[in-house]
């Protein structure tokens, strides 16, 4: 080897040196930490125990994880257990929730990709044939072959800002499935106490109905004997009729909320019909309510919990703003192989290469940058505001939901000794009347107000059963039963 060859050999190994020691410089810093803010995660006050609480029912205890987690198992009915693991599994708005959140997983990936080099391979073939006219006529050919690659090094941490706003962005998904799931179990649960009220005041209006056809028919007897009142036979029957009218709009009711539960489970009308047409009692709500305090709903509620992870994704585009400002490096380079003939094409003598770095600076856009970064700023404090509103809206939603439950209770109480004295009173009007102490108005009233608290009563304890419902919704509950199943895949999402 003569001193030319050996100089031109050092001499490459010292360029080898410099760039693999630039590489690794641009490697080191672009560890570093990213521009713009850091996530903390906003101190939220709530207030330290449920006004409801502080006046003192004695059926408010301490949170029970696993009741909240399957509440609807505290109602001991198989049938709506049924119905909510039909609906989880087939319900629209779950599906559409969790492939919202395998989007956002995709969406992901798709940013991450941003932090590794790009390489592309090219190949071509030319054959080209000159014009007489121009000049020679004679036909070249062109053959070529190579590898490009590109690398833009994360100096400022642009690519890792947006990597974390999209990491947020899945696990601010999973939790909007988990309140999708909040909301389609609550609502299978109030349907099904529909359906079971109806049923119960189609049972105490034909029963009521019963005992005024009976009446009504022996009046009749009476009065075409000769023995009875006109006045009498025409009250005992308009009561009759006014009591039957009852009877569509009852079915109305029911109809709807049966349809409306097949839509939420997505079970065939048929199937759900005949899950509920053996007719059932309400569910008794139990008088043992376990809520906890209101902190607690910053780590149960779903939609609190996804509002969180919104703010943390708006403030890591803060971070993606502002690195858009900065310069940006990019390590460039190229290995190709050309020939005019294919034969030569991998020739010692037809390789080519390039290697170096590219640094861009965006020295003036108009302000067009510094404006982006004020309009992520202010996503960012509206994205904080709406997390307060939503902490504020859950407390107010449970106070409205535990004082509903516990005055519907009393209301509950005060309709049970009502429809007691009024099937007392009906019965001592009906011996009254035949012994003739007082006119038929008086068992009319009696049957009336025996036919309206028992009615009353129904209503208060399907209105009971759903409050107690909405207050586990407004607690958070239900989700965490189906998140195993909903999640299986994917638990490296949750962050």
């Amino acid at each position: 080897m003569n001193r030319k060859t050996e100089k031109d050999a050092g001499s490459n190994r010292n360029r080898y040196r410099h760039w693999v020691t630039v590489f690794l410089v641009l490697f080191a810093v672009a560890g570093c930490a990213a521009v713009g803010p850091d996530y903390v995660r906003p101190d939220i006050k709530t207030p330290a125990q449920w006004d409801t609480v502080a006046a003192g029912p004695d059926e408010i205890g301490k949170a029970d994880p696993d009741a909240l987690a399957a509440w609807w198992h505290t109602l001991d009915d198989p049938v709506l257990n049924r119905l909510i693991d039909a609906a989880a599994a087939n319900n629209l708005d779950v599906k559409s929730a969790l492939s919202r959140v395998r989007e956002a997983r995709a969406r992901k990936a798709k940013s991450a990709a941003s932090r590794l080099p790009e390489v592309n391979a090219t190949a071509s073939a030319q054959k080209r044939l000159n014009s007489s006219e121009t000049g020679s006529s004679e036909t070249s050919e062109l053959y070529s072959a190579g590898v490009d690659a590109g690398w833009e090094i994360d100096l400022f941490g642009g690519v890792r800002r947006s990597v974390e706003a999209a990491q947020a962005d899945i696990e601010a998904g999973v939790e909007d499935l988990n309140d999708v799931m909040v909301t389609l179990l609550a609502e299978v649960a109030l349907n099904y106490v529909d359906v079971r009220t109806y049923q119960a005041r189609l049972a105490v209006t034909s029963k009521n109905i019963d005992a005024q056809q009976q009446t009504w028919e022996i009046l009749e007897t009476l009065f075409q004997a000769g023995m009875g009142d006109a006045l009498a036979v025409d009250q005992a029957r308009y009561n009759l009729e006014s009591s039957r009218a009852k009877i569509p709009d009852l079915n109305v009711g029911l109809a709807e909320a049966i349809n409306r539960l097949v839509v939420l489970t997505g079970q065939p009308s048929e199937t759900l019909r005949r899950r509920v047409a053996d007719v059932r009692s309400v569910p008794m709500a139990t008088l043992k309510l376990a809520v906890g305090i209101p902190a607690d709903l910053l780590r149960r509620r779903p939609d609190i919990r996804r509002a969180e992870r919104e703010l943390a994704a708006q403030t890591a585009r803060v971070g993606e703003a502002e690195a858009a400002r900065y310069p940006t490096f990019t390590l460039n380079g190229s290995i190709g192989l050309d020939a005019l003939t294919i034969g030569n094409l991998f020739a010692s003598g037809s390789r080519s290469g390039s290697f170096g770095p590219a640094f861009n600076w965006p020295v003036f856009d108009g302000g067009a940058l510094r404006a982006n970064v004020q309009v992520q700023g202010e996503l960012q404090q509206q994205a904080r505001l709406s997390y307060e509103s939503s902490v504020l809206n859950a407390v107010e939603e449970v106070e409205n939901a535990l004082m509903a439950y516990v005055q519907e209770q009393q209301k509950y109480d005060a309709l049970t000794a009502a429809a007691d004295s009024a099937r007392s009173a009906s019965d001592v009007a009906t011996y009254q009347y035949t012994t003739g102490l007082i006119g038929f108005s008086d068992v009319l009233d009696a049957q009336r107000s025996l036919l309206s608290f028992e009615d009353q009563l129904a209503q208060s304890r399907g209105t009971l059963l759903s409050n107690l419902v909405r207050l586990y919704k407004a607690l958070g509950g239900g989700w965490q039963s189906f998140e195993q199943a909903l999640f299986s895949d994917s638990s490296n999402d949750r962050g």
